[in-house]
Order: C-alpha cells, then sequence, then structure tokens
C-alpha cells in the first residue's frame, strides 16, 4: 500500500481551567520540583480537552516541566484521543518546548495519527501531524 500521509500544521488556542500544583520536594538551596495536574480546554482547528500530568522544576532564574497529556477532542473533522508527551526549558528569557504525540496513541476516528507539538507562544500549542495512510 503506498503511503499517503499528508503533514498538516494548526495553531490550537488553549485555556487552562484548572492548575493544582503540589511541592515534593524544596530544598533550602535549588530549584523546588512539584506536581501539577493541568486541565485545559481548546479551540480553533483542534476543539476539545486536555488533561496534562506534569512534573516542573522552579527557579529563580531557571525552569523546566515534562507532561504527559491526554486530549479529547476534534481535529481535522476527526474525533477521538491522543496522548502528547511534550516538555520544555528556560533559562532567564530563553525559553523553547518540544513535543511528540505518543505513537499509535490515537483512538477511534484520531487512529494512525502522529506528529509534533510545541507551544511557542503562551496559550497556544502549534501541532504538526500526520495520518498514516489517509486517502485525501
Amino acid at each position: 500500500m503506498a503511503d499517503t500521509t499528508m503533514q498538516r500544521t494548526v495553531d490550537a488556542e488553549f485555556d487552562i481551567d484548572s492548575w493544582d500544583e503540589v511541592p515534593y520536594d524544596e530544598p533550602d538551596v535549588g530549584p523546588k520540583l512539584t506536581r501539577v495536574v493541568i486541565r485545559k480546554t481548546y479551540r480553533g482547528a483542534l476543539e476539545g480537552t486536555g488533561v496534562a500530568d506534569v512534573l516542573t522544576t522552579q527557579g529563580p532564574e531557571g525552569a523546566g516541566y515534562v507532561a504527559s497529556e491526554r486530549i479529547q477532542a476534534t481535529l481535522d473533522g476527526r474525533r477521538g484521543t491522543f496522548v502528547i508527551q511534550h516538555g520544555g526549558l528556560a533559562d532567564g528569557e530563553d525559553q523553547r518546548t518540544f513535543g511528540t504525540v505518543i505513537p499509535h496513541s490515537g483512538t477511534a476516528e484520531l487512529t494512525g495519527l502522529s506528529g509534533h507539538a510545541t507551544e511557542a507562544r503562551q496559550g497556544v500549542l502549534t501541532l504538526v501531524y500526520s495520518f498514516e495512510n489517509h486517502p485525501e
């Protein structure tokens, strides 16, 4: 079977509906470590909700996070769920994020979804994705 994947890019705006943070290591010297559960609402090209379990490191000039997030949404007219693992680093004003759709995590009409996710702007998830063997 020929590979008929076509890559697309969407910018999905989101709101943070809740942020439940619990510190688990607060040393006298060095950054604190926390666990956070974040609930989001996505709108636009990705319409739905997300729940992320996040581990953070928060220092006065540097920070970082890693997260696993299940998103239940409609994307490209298809409804289902998928999981992204994403993270970010901040060194003063220098910030960067990274993320990947977990292989084979798509369900229902999002089966076969693959891609990468970044948050280059506050409150906007950029998703570069394709569907395996999806005829256009």
